[in-house]
């Protein structure tokens, strides 16, 4: 059954690349990539790269520049999806969905400063690798995304009532075995201002 489910998988990540984040998502969770159970097995991606700390990233713009340091004030536009729950959008980029009133002017970047502990640790992970203007894909294992009070302490938060219950939903279940918490992000790095 196990190596049905990684073949499974690696037809969904072949063609994972031309399709919409939320495809991706739903494909993943058709094929079954939500029933890892006790000893969950933990899918590479292999167009990713793959960090020690479990984080896998794919660049899709370079972006120009210097990557940020601790200190630097980054901000960043971005989507969250929970990959393994259904694929729903936490977050959407320029498109709030479901239980917003208000227009795309409403929904705000994300800034923090590298290294402060205020957002997951993947997304400071991830932040440091890149560039002004460039946009990368996380796939966020439970490990290094969201702590156990979910996000309560650390971001990002999402905009909307309906992102934010989608990922309480997911969040909310850290004692289910079989509840899949893989989180996906969309990164896009707006602006780095350094640390004086």
């Amino acid at each position: 059954a196990e190596a049905s489910r990684r073949d499974a998988a690696r037809a969904v990540v072949a063609v994972a690349a031309a399709w919409p984040a939320c495809v991706l998502a739903e494909e993943y969770t058709r094929l079954g990539g939500n029933l890892r159970g006790a000893g969950k097995y933990k899918y590479q991606f292999p167009d990713f790269t793959t960090t020690p700390s479990g984080l896998q990233y794919r660049d899709y713009k370079e972006g120009t520049g210097d990557s940020p340091r601790p200190g630097d004030r980054v901000t960043l536009d971005w989507d969250g999806v929970t990959v393994g729950y259904q694929g729903r959008y936490f977050q959407a980029r320029n498109k709030p969905k479901g239980g917003a009133f208000e227009g795309i002017d409403s929904v705000d970047f994300l800034s923090f400063t590298v290294g402060d502990g205020t957002v997951i640790p993947a997304l400071d992970e991830a932040v440091r690798g890149m560039k002004a203007g460039g946009i990368r894909r996380l796939i966020v294992p439970e490990e290094i995304g969201y702590p156990k009070d979910g996000f309560a302490r650390v971001g990002p938060v999402p905009s909307t009532f309906s992102g934010k219950r989608a990922l309480d939903f997911v969040l909310s279940s850290k004692d289910s075995t079989l509840m899949d918490k893989t989180l996906m992000f969309d990164l896009k790095l707006v602006s780095v201002r350094r640390a004086k």
